[in-house]
C-alpha cells in the first residue's frame, strides 16, 4: 500500500530545497481523509522549522483532482452508530481538518498549491490558505455542501465574505461551479498557469536564488508564477461569475433567507450555469440555506481562528441534529439522490431550530479549537 500522502524534497540550484506533498488517493479523487491530515500536519510543522526548506508545494495525484472534498463516508458510519450524539470521530475529523487549514493560512514560508482539476469542499480549505494558489484550464471549484446537508466550512465563513457583493452568499447557497477565471475574480486563486506548464513552474522554483526573509521569498515565487501566467494567459477559460455579478447582487439582496432563496429559484434566465445553480439550491437542504445566511452575517467581523471555531460548532451540530447523515446517505451510500430533509422548504425552518446549530456543545475553554491562533 502506498502512503496516502507522498513526501519529497527537491534540490534547488542555489542551495535550499522545495518540500512537495502529494495527496495520493486517485480513486477517491484525493478526498481528504484523517490519515492524510495526520501526515500533512506534522510534515508542514517540520518544513516550517527546517531552514533548508525555502518553499512548499501541495498537489494531488493524477490529473482529475487536487482534492474533491472530505472523506465523509467514514463519518457517516460513526453517525449511524450513534444518532443524535456528539460522536468523537466527527468532532475529531473536523477539528484536525480545521487545524491543518489554519496551519496553511499561517505558514511562515511560501506555499504553492497546484489547484488542477476538481477542488471542492475540503480541497477548497487546503487551497484557500496557501500563499500562491494556482489554477489551470481544467480547474473546477465549488462548495457544494447544500447537496449533503452540511454548509460551506473549511474557512468559507472567512473567504466567502471576501468576495464581490452577493457572490459569497450565492455560491454558498447554490454550490455553483467555478472555473479558473472565476476563481481569480473571486479571490480564490492568485495565478493561472496552463496544466502543461507544471514542469516549468517547478524548474522556475528550483532556479530561484532564495533569500533570507519570508517576504523576499514570497515575492520570488510570485515573480516565477507571474512570468508563466502571462505567457499562458491565452488559455484561460471564459468566466461565468463576473458577467452575472449584477444579477447575482440583485438576487441575493433580500431582507431574509426565505426572500433570497425565492428570488434565486424563481429567476427565469435561461443561462445554463444559472439554471444549474438554481436547481441545486431548489433540491438542496433547507437548513443549509439558513446556516449559510447566518454564518456569513455573523462571520463578517470574526478573526480567522474564530471562523474555524464557529465552523466546528456548526459542523458537529449538523452531524447531531441536522441533515448531514441523510445527505450523505442519499448521495454516496444508497445513491438514490432522494434525500428526505427534515424541513420541506426553507420557509418551514424556525429561528429556534437555526439557533441550535450556532450553540456550542462545549464550554468555551473545552472547545477543541480553544487555543487556535493563541
Amino acid at each position: 500500500m502506498e502512503p496516502v500522502v507522498l513526501i519529497e524534497e527537491l534540490e534547488c540550484e542555489h542551495g535550499k530545497r522545495i518540500g512537495v506533498a502529494t495527496l495520493n488517493s486517485e480513486k477517491s479523487l484525493n478526498a481528504l481523509s484523517l490519515p492524510m491530515i495526520q501526515l500533512l500536519q506534522p510534515q508542514l510543522a517540520q518544513w516550517a522549522e527546517d531552514e533548508h526548506i525555502a518553499c512548499v508545494m501541495l498537489q494531488g495525484a493524477g490529473e482529475k483532482a487536487f482534492c474533491a472534498g472530505g472523506d465523509i463516508v467514514a463519518m457517516y458510519k460513526a453517525m449511524q452508530a450513534k444518532p443524535g450524539v456528539l460522536v468523537d470521530e466527527v468532532a475529531d475529523f473536523f477539528s484536525q481538518e480545521y487545524r491543518l487549514d489554519y496551519a496553511i493560512h499561517t505558514f511562515p514560508k511560501p506555499i504553492v498549491l497546484w489547484g488542477h482539476g476538481i477542488v471542492m469542499g475540503g480541497g477548497m480549505g487546503l487551497m484557500n490558505g496557501a500563499s500562491h494558489r494556482v489554477v489551470t484550464e481544467r480547474s473546477l471549484l465549488a462548495m457544494p455542501e447544500v447537496t449533503i446537508g452540511l454548509y460551506p466550512d473549511v474557512g468559507a465563513t472567512h473567504f466567502l465574505n471576501q468576495m464581490p457583493e452577493g457572490c459569497g452568499l450565492f455560491l454558498g447557497l447554490t454550490g455553483a461551479h467555478m472555473n479558473a477565471t472565476d476563481a481569480l475574480y473571486l479571490k480564490l486563486a492568485d495565478h493561472f498557469v496552463a496544466s502543461t506548464s507544471k514542469a516549468d513552474v517547478l524548474t522556475g522554483l528550483q532556479g530561484v536564488k532564495w533569500g533570507d526573509t519570508a517576504a523576499l521569498n514570497h515575492q520570488k515565487v510570485t515573480d516565477v508564477l507571474n512570468d508563466i501566467s502571462q505567457r499562458d494567459s491565452n488559455q484561460r477559460p471564459a468566466g461565468q461569475v463576473e458577467a452575472h455579478q449584477p444579477l447575482i447582487k440583485k438576487l441575493t439582496s433580500g431582507n431574509d433567507i426565505v426572500d433570497v432563496v425565492a428570488k434565486i429559484t424563481n429567476d427565469n434566465s435561461d443561462d445554463k450555469w444559472l439554471a444549474r445553480a438554481r436547481q441545486t439550491l431548489a433540491a438542496g437542504c433547507p437548513m443549509t440555506a439558513h446556516i449559510v445566511w447566518n454564518q456569513l452575517q455573523h462571520g463578517a467581523d470574526l478573526s480567522l481562528a474564530d471562523c474555524f471555531r464557529l465552523e466546528l460548532t456548526l459542523s458537529v451540530q449538523c452531524a447531531m441534529r441536522g441533515d448531514f447523515a441523510e445527505g450523505i446517505r442519499a448521495l454516496l451510500i444508497d445513491k438514490d439522490k432522494q434525500p428526505k430533509w427534515q424541513h420541506a422548504a426553507v420557509a418551514d425552518v424556525s429561528a429556534d431550530d437555526v439557533d441550535g446549530f450556532f450553540t456550542s456543545p462545549w464550554e468555551a475553554s473545552q472547545h477543541p479549537l480553544a487555543n487556535l491562533g493563541k
